[in-house]
């Protein structure tokens, strides 16, 4: 199968007081058609920042300075302006972080979504209203009717998450980039919208990338995964095989990070240290001074993703083939 989105050696960089910050150095993974992928590592690792690399939707402070970004081939970066915002919502749909800041206070939620499918598709007001009504019920919002008036000050957080949803969703796209869709709601309603994201995914067959910190939520949610480092692929592959034997340390110490019943009354397990500011201007390893198991060549050398079976890699020198 032929996947849907390739990404290649991204390198990314931003312009800072203090000269220049290499965010991504060399991120490379892809997206099959109709899985959900996840992106999970700790904050400042380039989770994000490689979420808005695949929409453009980047700072001017940032340039991406080599690689490649492929939608069935056809490679993003290369695009014109305007034909990447017609990529926008149509193809490729993000779902931010906070639904608060992403919503216009000053429209309603009916004219908000109408305008997006307008945008992109040839349709009259009254077919985009129809279509309006038909996520919004998709996506389990009660009464539609009085949200279509509503405006985003007058629904709680997980209403305006599902319209989040729903705009999304609206233009049938082929792949959703949701970047911690859950953080800023309550427990319980992270649970019904992680549920509804998978029922959605199945129901639209759309690929979504699951930008997370949150190890629980991969597990629960994706096909597959790449645990990002320093702007690097520090692991990669389907999420059964990399909780079960997952292969870098630093893998390994995400895991052992995780609270179960067990770990009650006794000390929590930590990875010492804490994440490069610049990982792009180190040589070696970025993960080394943290790492218990790093050798000499591992602040000389970078490691390359190692294939450790199908559709699983690691980037480190202990699973380094034997000549």
């Amino acid at each position: 199968m032929s996947a849907l989105l390739e990404i290649r050696d991204l390198y990314l960089e931003f312009k800072t007081s203090r000269g220049r910050l290499k965010a991504l150095n060399g991120i490379t993974f892809d997206i099959q058609p109709g899985e959900v992928f996840g992106l999970v590592g700790e904050t400042g690792c380039g989770k994000t920042v490689t979420g808005l690399s695949i929409l453009r939707l980047l700072p001017r402070s940032a340039t991406i300075t080599s690689g490649q970004v492929l939608l069935e081939g056809t490679d993003l970066l290369a695009l014109s302006r305007s034909q990447i915002e017609s990529l926008r919502g149509s193809k490729i749909a993000m779902i931010f972080q906070d639904p608060s800041t992403s919503l216009n206070p000053v429209f309603s939620i009916g004219s908000q979504i109408e305008r997006v499918i307008r945008q992109h598709m040839q349709v009259s007001r009254q077919a985009a209203r129809e279509k309006v009504r038909s996520v919004m019920a998709a996506v389990g919002l009660p009464d539609v009717e009085r949200i279509l008036g509503s405006y985003p000050h007058q629904l709680s957080g997980g209403m305006q998450q599902r319209v989040m949803i729903a705009m999304a969703l609206s233009c049938s796209p082929r792949l959703l980039i949701a970047d911690e869709p859950t953080t800023s709601l309550d427990v319980t309603i992270q649970a019904q919208i992680l549920k509804l994201l998978r029922e959605l995914q199945k129901k639209f067959d759309v690929a979504v990338i699951l930008i997370t910190h949150n190890l629980g939520v991969i597990a629960q949610t994706c096909d597959r995964l790449a645990v990002l480092y320093g702007g690097r692929v520090a692991e990669s592959g389907s999420t059964r095989d990399i909780f079960n034997q997952p292969q870098h340390p630093y893998t390994r110490g995400l895991m052992n990070a995780i609270p179960h019943p067990g770990t009650r009354g006794k000390k929590m397990s930590t990875i010492p240290g804490t994440v490069p500011t610049n990982p792009g201007a180190m040589t070696g390893c970025s993960f080394a001074p943290r790492c218990e198991f790093a050798m000499e060549r591992c602040s000389l050398e970078t490691p390359p993703l190692y294939p450790l079976g199908e559709n699983h890699s690691s980037a480190c020198f202990l699973v380094e083939p034997k000549p």
